[in-house]
């Protein structure tokens, strides 16, 4: 039996790339999903397909950058599921991008999505799992969040900050297991949230070259969730063999 079996789990960004992939897979574990993100037809989808195939999930539209909205997502995924195992903040923006070209309006958003997103998600869970008395909260940062690249110093603070965060859980609630998943090039649309086109074409051909698939992530999240209770998988780091970075 797997200890992922009858858990709730409810993942934003789940639409497409890491959270459909890790959706799709924990469902073949027997973890009943609740999914959240903007694009309402492409969740339904996923969902219509998770319980053609036996799963149980259901789906809520959600923008991180909104705290009421995320409040009622997490609350929606109680009120369906009876109680939430497992928040996963997987919703992030990649908009890389050299300093000097100043497009702040790109910082704000990835500070909106990636930081305060994450944070909003902490504050609508560390409730439900006090009252539960445990719960396990799983931050998605990246490699980026270890190491701060040429065009990327913006993004790279943000998960940088994911990563803090997500320590001061561990160190401040009892009870409650968080884990960090930083990945390398995963196939996602991450790349898409690139607007400077210098920028994105040097990145898409890293990514056509060296990018993994999806489900590399999911799997690294399955495995942190399936851990017995007294065990708590901090952070995975995961990338490519092939990526130096």
């Amino acid at each position: 039996m797997s200890n992922i079996e009858g858990k709730v789990v409810v993942i934003t960004g789940a639409s497409s790339g890491l959270g459909e992939a890790t959706a799709r897979h924990l469902a073949t574990k027997g973890a009943k999903l609740f999914l959240g993100a903007r694009r309402m037809d492409r969740l339904e989808s996923i969902v219509a397909d998770i319980t053609r195939g036996g799963g149980k999930a259901a789906a809520k539209k959600v923008d991180v950058t909104k705290r009421a909205e995320v409040d009622a997502f997490v609350q929606a995924a109680v009120e369906k599921f009876g109680r939430m195992d497992v928040l996963v903040n997987n919703a992030g923006l990649m908009a890389l991008a050299p300093l000097e070209k100043t497009l702040v309006d790109e910082w704000d958003r990835m500070v909106d999505i990636n930081i305060k997103g994450v944070l909003y998600g902490v504050a609508a869970a560390l409730p439900v799992f006090a009252r539960q008395k445990g719960g396990h909260l799983i931050n998605l940062s990246s490699v980026a969040g270890h190491k701060v690249t040429m065009g990327g110093a913006v993004y790279c603070a943000t998960k940088f900050a994911v990563r803090v965060i997500s320590e001061g859980v561990r160190q401040e609630v009892d009870g409650v297991r968080t884990t960090i998943i930083s990945p390398g090039a995963v196939e996602s649309e991450l790349t898409s949230g690139i607007s400077d086109p210098q920028t994105a074409a040097g990145i898409k051909e890293f990514y056509r070259q060296q990018a993994i698939p999806a489900d590399s992530v999911a799997r690294a999240i399955a495995f942190a969730i399936e851990q017995p209770g007294d065990v708590d998988i901090n952070e995975i780091l995961l990338r490519p063999t092939s990526q130096e970075l």
